[in-house]
């Protein structure tokens, strides 16, 4: 207690830290007001009954900060980046030049390869934007609209996609923590009053059992997903003994801690965003007049709609995408270099090239363990959606994910802050 009251302190009398949390209060509070300011032309009475028990529609709802919900400047969210994001990530695997500029080009690299991504946004963001407002249009949620203003309309989203997009990237930079990561989170907890005002306002006493056993599950979920994400497997690393002159350095030991989830929330983003786009797609193309295309988007969209199937293929992609991420973001040869380089050592274990293989090794088994959990609790709400037909347990329970995930990686990342302000 006395621990978490110093750091308590420390937070709020460090005028680094401070800043950085004041600028993420004073960021939100620019997106949310962003989220809050409507797309001319908007019907709201269509628009609420367009959004009644659409689970598509509230997925998307999550990416966008909550910005879709009443169709605001900010509706793209930073949906665009994310599947740039993944684009960019894919590329890495495919293009050994890509792939030298993640991974060994150091921070100039990675700042040109995020660059290549902001890039790539735009497009995307055109792309979205328009085929969205189509669908909206056509279904009548969009009314009134001539040409000219409909394309306004579609600048005005992507612009907004573009700037939450800055947003977060300056929360990375000058606040604590991810910032795309972070508007996910508000726009979430931002919802979460409306929420429990409908929940009040529809609740039954006959179904209170059903409530409480939700709570008690939602709960022992968290539990689970802060254990599993805070287990690591400390490596055991011994500092040879070196002598510089007449004094001896070295011989001390200390370890090198792997994370079961080395990835966190972002395989939960990566997969419903490529869940998300196509069925967006699908959507739009199933909207137009055109009799081949229209057969085979609603063919694509039963497939989606298919809880058992839409739940495998979630599983599989958070699954995959966590051996991704780690995969991309942790290189056992470059660990080991760097071991070697220090004088640093496994005990048992010779360096260089065998090291980088038993980091190599030991991190695949931790990954496995953290992927089909990661996967099994992000299907477990669409299983629970389909016992009790109650279609916003799927949105809660991903949003219940993101939200722990995000909020667990910004207390790390605050808690490093102020270890790094003590020393």
């Amino acid at each position: 207690m006395q621990t978490f009251l110093h750091k308590l302190k420390v937070i709020f009398t460090d005028k680094a830290i401070r800043n950085r949390i004041l600028f993420i209060i004073a960021a939100l509070f620019i997106f949310r007001a962003l989220a809050a300011t409507p797309i001319p032309g908007v019907d709201h009475t269509v628009l609420e009954q367009f959004f009644t028990n659409n689970q598509f529609l509230g997925l998307l709802n999550i990416f966008s900060g909550g910005g879709l919900a009443n169709l605001s400047i900010v509706m793209l969210g930073v949906g665009p980046f994310i599947t740039a994001s993944i684009i960019m990530q894919l590329m890495t695997v495919m293009s050994p030049q890509m792939k030298s500029l993640y991974t060994e080009e150091g921070e100039a690299g990675r700042a040109k390869f995020t660059q290549y991504s902001r890039l790539l946004s735009l497009p995307l963001a055109v792309l979205q934007g328009f085929g969205f407002l189509s669908l909206l249009e056509s279904q009548g949620v969009i009314v009134g609209l001539s040409t000219f203003e409909f394309i306004i309309n579609v600048i005005l989203i992507v612009s907004g996609s573009m700037l939450l997009m800055w947003i977060g990237e300056l929360v990375t930079e000058y606040g604590i923590g991810n910032g795309v990561s972070i508007i996910i989170f508000a726009g979430i907890v931002a919802g979460l009053p409306a929420t429990a005002s409908q929940l009040a306002f529809g609740f039954n006493t006959a179904q209170l059992p059903l409530y409480v056993g939700f709570g008690l599950v939602a709960l022992a979920v968290v539990y689970a997903v802060v254990v599993m994400t805070e287990a690591e497997r400390p490596v055991p690393i011994t500092y040879a003994k070196q002598s510089r002159g007449s004094k001896t350095y070295g011989g001390t030991s200390s370890y090198l801690p792997l994370r079961l989830n080395q990835a966190g929330v972002i395989p939960i983003i990566f997969a419903l965003s490529l869940l998300l786009f196509p069925q967006m797609l699908l959507n739009v193309l199933s909207s137009f007049d055109v009799p081949g295309v229209q057969k085979a988007s609603e063919a694509m969209l039963v497939f989606f709609n298919n809880q058992i199937l839409y739940a495998a293929a979630y599983f599989v992609l958070v699954f995959l995408f966590t051996f991704f991420y780690t995969a991309v973001t942790f290189d056992p040869d470059a660990i080991s270099k760097n071991l070697q380089r220090n004088g640093a050592f496994i005990p048992g274990i010779r360096p260089g090239g065998h090291t980088a293989d038993y980091l190599g090794n030991l991190i695949t088994r931790l990954t496995l363990v953290g992927a089909g959990f990661l996967g099994l609790v992000a299907v477990l709400p669409l299983g629970m959606q389909v016992a009790t037909g109650i279609a916003a347990l799927a949105i809660g329970g991903t949003a219940l994910l993101i939200v722990v995930n995000v909020v667990l990686d910004l207390l790390r990342r605050l808690d490093a802050q102020v270890s790094l302000r003590e020393y």
